[in-house]
């Protein structure tokens, strides 16, 4: 990640960013939806030097997803997940310092990525890249890629949504593509 916006996000929102709010539903007694739990999420990790920070919505650890007896709620509330869960689910919105350029990094899955605030530029390991604006999506198909904060040219901050969903092996002439954090290891390693 760049120095240059190093110390930039070290609480949640990144400053210049607006405090988002989930809100956690669920039943009563009648079988009626209530809602449970309002916050800005359980998890926060700060990513590179100050650089980002990841909020993790919730994450599932199977699909189909066990709600009897709040066995998901329980399981999302206490355990911080990994990049992403085999058989499971990660919805993880990441605010980028201004200017900020990931590392290469590959997630074997399938990620749905929206950007709620700024532009981004999305770069593929190939070389091509498009730009993301509010509202636009990336489908990433366990592509390697690299995403780069280019809000306000690169002197604000923005923020992408991201759900990460398994999928099998994915073959490339008959070799399975690995996982790749580069950079990003130490914050998903070991979760």
């Amino acid at each position: 990640m760049l120095a240059t916006s190093a110390g930039y996000v070290n609480t949640f929102p990144a400053p210049g960013l607006r405090r988002t709010v989930r809100h956690i539903t669920g039943h009563n007694e009648e079988g009626k939806g209530v809602f449970i739990k309002t916050d800005c999420g359980d998890h926060h990790r700060v990513i590179g030097n100050d650089q980002a920070l990841a909020n993790i919505i919730y994450s599932t650890k199977e699909t189909p997803v066990e709600m009897n007896g709040d066995v998901d709620l329980k399981f999302a509330l206490e355990t911080e997940p990994p990049l992403h869960y085999h058989n499971g689910s990660v919805c993880r919105m990441i605010d980028f310092a201004p200017g900020v350029i990931s590392p290469m990094h590959r997630a074997v899955s399938l990620d749905y990525g929206v950007v709620i605030e700024g532009e981004f530029k999305l770069i593929l390991d190939s070389g091509e890249s498009r730009i993301l604006r509010q509202g636009d999506v990336s489908v990433q198909r366990a592509s390697a890629h690299q995403w780069e904060n280019i809000t306000g040219n690169g002197l604000l901050p923005g923020r992408m949504l991201w759900v990460l969903l398994d999928c099998k092996p994915i073959l490339i002439n008959g070799k399975p593509l690995g996982e790749e954090l580069n950079e990003l290891a130490p914050y998903y390693e070991n979760r």
